[in-house]
């Protein structure tokens, strides 16, 4: 069904109908992982732009991705990218230090943007925002960060596959696969694995666990395809 969908710049001409003039794309990546930060880009794009082929990361193959991110770099009028780290995802919950990962790249552009096309949700910022369902697979300024964002944490996990080896990250990129799960029974959880994440709460000593920790399920709609 979203293969069906039309990525394009209609959300972007309707801000603008509204006199909205600097449009910031944003979008997050890594919500359903068990290990690392959640990243999340704001792109603005200047009018009328288009990039064959762009649309929602987790559609594309990694080539086409990687492509794709430098096009939008040269292309793009600003580009920001926010981490949060595991530690603050236990502390905070996963939808809160996804809108936080949001609202601090939103925060580093420049110029800064007077509207928001934001996949699905909505965050602390004063201007203008416009919640999309499917945002990635219909807006290209959304699908423009949700490219630069996974390619950015791709490439984080592929960094911290050469720490941590055994866990297969740079194949699965923390996602709760089987060769994942396999190597938390096998090995335990490291310091940057989510201890609020029941799969990895699992194999946690409870003297392991943050302090009020409230133990999450990975809905099924943030698994890897």
């Amino acid at each position: 069904m979203l293969r069906s969908l039309h990525c394009g710049n209609k959300y972007e001409k309707a801000a603008r109908t509204q006199g909205f003039t600097v449009i910031a794309g944003v979008d997050e990546v890594g919500r359903g992982s068990l290990f690392g930060c959640v990243v999340a880009a704001a792109v603005i794009l200047p009018e009328n732009t288009r990039i064959r082929g762009l649309r929602d990361s987790k559609q594309l193959l990694r080539e086409d991705r990687e492509r794709l991110a430098k096009i939008v770099e040269q292309r793009a009028t600003a580009i920001a990218i926010e981490e949060v780290d595991a530690a603050t995802i236990d502390r905070i919950n996963i939808y809160q230090a996804s809108r936080l990962a949001m609202t601090n790249a939103v925060l580093k552009l420049a110029p800064a943007p007077n509207h928001l096309l934001i996949d699905a949700l909505r965050i602390d910022h004063p201007c203008a925002q416009t919640s999309i369902i499917y945002g990635d697979s219909l807006s290209i300024s959304i699908a423009a960060a949700s490219v630069i964002a996974k390619v950015y944490r791709d490439q984080r996990m592929r960094e911290l596959h050469e720490q941590y080896p055994e866990y297969g990250l740079a194949s699965h990129k923390g996602y709760s696969t089987p060769e994942h799960l396999a190597a938390l029974d096998k090995y335990g959880p490291t310091s940057l694995h989510r201890k609020s994440f029941r799969p990895v709460a699992q194999t946690s000593l409870p003297w392991d666990m943050p302090p009020e920790a409230e133990i999450v399920d990975v809905p099924v709609d943030l698994l890897p395809a």
